[in-house]
């Protein structure tokens, strides 16, 4: 009996670090989570705190629809999107260039 509790208490400890390890082992995104085509860095969304980009903007209203659902599958198949920038400076959101009256602030 003792040796069966030995062996369980193991097994949930390797789970639980196995858990863990998904996100260490994570790879980078390199294609787009709507369409699989490469990514272009220029177009991308942020969402709860993680950058997810895309092959063309045609994809951005798609994700949006529903963004937990292509997170799942990122992580799924062992992608992490990367963390949002902490500087807002470095980047403007990709669709911020996409209303009226963008040019006479885009400097």
């Amino acid at each position: 009996m003792r040796i069966l509790k030995t062996f369980s208490l193991a097994g949930l400890c390797l789970l639980v670090l196995l858990s863990f390890a998904g996100n260490v082992f994570a790879a980078p995104q390199t294609k787009c989570p709507v369409m699989g085509g490469d990514i272009n860095k220029e177009i991308y969304a942020d969402h709860k705190g993680k950058r997810v980009y895309f092959c063309c903007a045609a994809c951005l209203p798609k994700f949006k629809e529903n963004p937990e659902e292509y997170l799942t599958k990122m992580k799924e198949a062992g992608i992490e999107p990367e963390a949002v920038p902490t500087e807002s400076s470095d980047a403007a959101p990709a669709e911020h260039a996409d209303h009226e009256g963008h040019s006479e602030h885009a400097k």
